[in-house]
């Protein structure tokens, strides 16, 4: 099957929009949003969701949401959607996968929990549209994360935003913007098993 172009969807469907309408995006990390949101600023009013349970220990994920508000301290028309931390979402979500290799199985279970939560945030919220910031890393598959998106949105009747961040140069600009912002950048995903030995 021939993969799509999911940056030139995006860009058919902001020439389309009309006024600006609400999204929730859910955000991976600091660094990783620093672009998404200078980008969609221009297009939404953004609500960021930082829920991401699979992200251990709690220390890190602390540090991490720090840094992700410095972000939305930068960059305007950003408001924060409360979430609180729930490690035990994400156990049962790896449970069994827990020896499968980066990239693979229980990443696809991970992204579908933060998504599912980003959808039914989004329709809770009243806002036309979710996305994510997942699809602006050179080691994530856009493919997977759209396909899971567009799953979500027939669920809970909310449209996903396709994306591929990458593009266009958007991971490099997110590191001159983490460079810019001061920002902690993180040497793994996110869990345990994904860390590096040291």
């Amino acid at each position: 099957m021939m993969k799509r172009n999911y940056q030139l969807e995006l860009d058919r469907l902001l020439a389309g929009l009309e006024g600006r309408p609400r999204l929730l995006l859910h955000s991976c990390c600091g660094p990783c949003s620093s672009y998404v949101l200078e980008y969609l600023t221009r297009y939404f009013d953004v609500l960021l969701s930082y829920y991401n349970p699979n992200i251990q220990p709690l220390a890190e994920y602390e540090l991490r949401l720090e840094n992700q508000l410095k972000v939305i301290e930068r960059i305007p028309g950003v408001t924060l959607a409360e979430c609180s931390y729930d490690g035990r979402a994400y156990d049962e979500a790896a449970r069994g996968l827990e020896a499968e290799p980066e990239g693979g199985a229980r990443c696809t279970e991970c992204f579908r929990l933060r998504l599912d939560f980003a959808a039914r945030e989004a329709k809770r919220l009243g806002c036309g549209y979710f996305a994510t910031t997942l699809t602006v890393s050179p080691h994530k598959d856009a493919q997977r994360i759209n396909a899971i998106g567009e799953e979500l949105a027939g669920k809970y009747g909310v449209k996903w935003l396709p994306s591929d961040f990458k593009k266009r140069d958007g991971y490099k600009r997110s590191i001159e913007l983490s460079r810019e912002f001061g920002l902690y950048r993180q040497g793994y995903c996110g869990c345990l098993y994904s860390k590096p030995a040291p």
